[in-house]
């Protein structure tokens, strides 16, 4: 029976696992492990909702364990260390509990196919002092020690001579303008929760880009609309500003100022895991990304495969596949295709990107973006309430990869009852 690892339980790894598990696992036609450093999953893009409160993720993250059970693939809780690629076997590091006392030793798994889908980190490109003051959005967990230090704040509002909670993000991409427009939707809810004396003018929020616009990679008339929409909210919007420390008080800028900052989130760029550059010899970029063929499998290893954002897939108009969710949700399809193809002794398809547009949510205020595909000719820029329900259908679609119609439909309707039963704000 062919063993299939799967290292990284992002969007692309854990709608990979659940397709193989499904197809391949129920059946006992191959053993399918996932690997992953963390117990439970959460779609990448929601980040910014857990650090402001507006999302508990103690409710909507998946148990890799239980959803491992319910559809036929074994999980493994632990952090890859090496990859052995002439014994085929990959190492596990040992696992700690929150005490530091070891609770299993390093342990090592056999492959006969590896897909490799680590995600990303942020990069903060060597700035100094950024890795000691800032907090970076790569997971459930700096989001919520984000989210414990931004309540802390709003305690300390009117005390200790505290009149306001100063808020720099580097960054104007989607996660820094999602992040800067879900702050003032949560001091909203905030304030109706034992905190009347918390007023909107208490937040500042300065959302900094080196650039000469936010939202760099969509197109201007989006990234103007954008722009609007997070000046009317109060956000302080700093364009072809560079960063060149991050400190104790806050961030100097290359002009020689000091933005004061009581929090700040570093939201300025992306490379894959810092170990993918010396693993097992495979060919990687200046980022840390695997070079992959076109079937997405590594250069140098026909049996490893990389996907999502820890891949470096070229188009073949030039460019690179872009780190999106629905990037890593196409080459999970396309990868699922090969290893079954490749299980009946059947020709590789090659990975072909569809750019199907990209959409930002400003919170409850707006939603902006851009649709493209096979629906319309070139892109159709849309705003408002259209945008607001094709971006939430973009994570029922993930959903759906997960669980299916059925149970997605019911999680909707339970989502929607939590509304009325729950806190509209995380407290705690």
């Amino acid at each position: 029976m062919k063993k299939i690892v799967i290292v990284g339980g992002g969007a692309g790894g854990l709608e990979l696992a659940t397709k193989l598990g499904n197809k391949l696992g129920r059946k006992q036609k191959a053993h399918i492990t996932l690997v992953d450093k963390n117990s439970t999953h959460l779609w990448k893009p929601l980040l910014h909702e857990v650090a402001a409160g507006s999302l508990d993720d103690g409710i909507d993250a998946v148990s890799y364990r239980a959803h491992a059970t319910n559809h036929s693939f074994n999980f493994k809780l632990g952090a890859m260390r090496n990859l052995d690629r002439v014994n085929k076997t990959i190492s596990i590091d040992p696992l700690f509990d929150e005490e530091g006392c070891q609770i299993l030793p390093e342990s090592h798994l056999e492959y006969d196919i590896l897909v490799l889908a680590l995600g990303s980190v942020s990069n903060d490109f060597n700035t100094k002092g950024v890795g000691e003051h800032c907090i970076f959005l790569d997971s459930p967990q700096q989001a919520k020690k984000f989210h414990h230090r931004m309540l802390n704040k709003y305690l300390q509002l009117g005390v200790k001579e505290t009149n306001s909670v100063n808020v720099s993000i580097i960054g104007a991409g989607a996660t820094g303008v999602e992040l800067s427009a879900e702050l003032y939707n949560s001091l909203k809810q905030v304030s109706s929760y034992g905190f009347s004396h918390i007023k909107s003018a208490d937040l500042r929020v300065s959302l900094i880009e080196a650039g000469d616009s936010i939202l760099p990679a969509l197109p201007k008339r989006i990234s103007a609309s954008a722009h609007r929409e997070l000046l009317k909210l109060g956000v302080d919007v700093r364009t072809n500003t560079m960063v060149t420390e991050a400190n104790e008080e806050g961030l100097l800028t290359k002009s020689g100022e000091l933005i004061k900052a009581d929090l700040i989130v570093w939201a300025a760029g992306i490379k894959a895991p810092d170990y993918l550059k010396d693993l097992a010899g495979l060919e990687t970029n200046r980022i840390n990304q695997l070079i992959v063929k076109p079937t997405l499998q590594t250069t140098l290893d026909n049996e490893i495969y990389a996907i999502g954002d820890c891949a470096s897939c070229a188009l073949p108009n030039g460019g690179f596949v872009p780190p999106r969710a629905q990037s890593a949700h196409q080459m999970a399809s396309l990868v699922g295709k090969n290893i079954l193809a490749t299980l009946k002794d059947k020709p590789l398809s090659d990975y072909k990107y569809t750019d199907y547009g990209s959409l930002v949510s400003l919170s409850n205020y707006s939603t902006v973006g851009s649709l493209m595909g096979s629906l319309m000719q070139g892109s159709m820029m849309i705003e408002g309430r259209l945008a607001k329900v094709v971006y939430v259908s973009l994570y029922r679609m993930h959903q759906v990869a997960l669980h299916g119609y059925i149970r997605t439909g019911l999680m909707t309707i339970v989502e929607k009852i939590n509304r009325v039963l729950r806190p509209r704000l995380k407290l705690h």
